[in-house]
């Protein structure tokens, strides 16, 4: 008997691309801050820590792609450059901040699952 596919190869294809991007570590952290309001690329990359020039430019702009964030250039000397999630951003910040949520609850818990694992790999 021939297996019943529920999923479209398209379907996971895209499904997959969407997951990639929003499960990124820098874009789960950069959407988290922007929960927060409108920053500019200096503040953001400070409240975000440990993230380069390169890697932030780079998410921003994936992230203004994909619909979640807004760039919005003032015209002033020097020009002020601010970052914003959009509605569909605002959205996103739910799950992403429940999955934030889980981890931070769960930390313990897992590490304990890893060093029972690796201690049990070895043996």
């Amino acid at each position: 008997m021939k297996p019943r596919h529920l999923h479209h190869t398209e379907d996971c294809r895209a499904i997959s691309a969407i997951l990639q991007r929003v499960g990124d570590k820098w874009t789960v952290l950069v959407v988290s801050t922007l929960g927060n309001g409108p920053m500019r690329f200096n503040e953001l990359r400070h409240a975000v820590g440990g993230i380069s020039q390169k890697m932030l430019t780079t998410t921003l702009r994936s992230l203004e792609r994909d619909g979640f964030v807004t760039r919005t250039v003032f015209p002033t000397i020097p020009p002020r450059v601010d970052y914003e999630l959009t509605d569909l951003g605002r959205e996103l910040l739910v799950p992403v901040t429940a999955l934030s949520d889980w981890a931070r609850a769960n930390t313990g818990r897992i590490t304990s699952a890893r060093a029972q694992f690796d201690s049990t790999a070895t043996s």
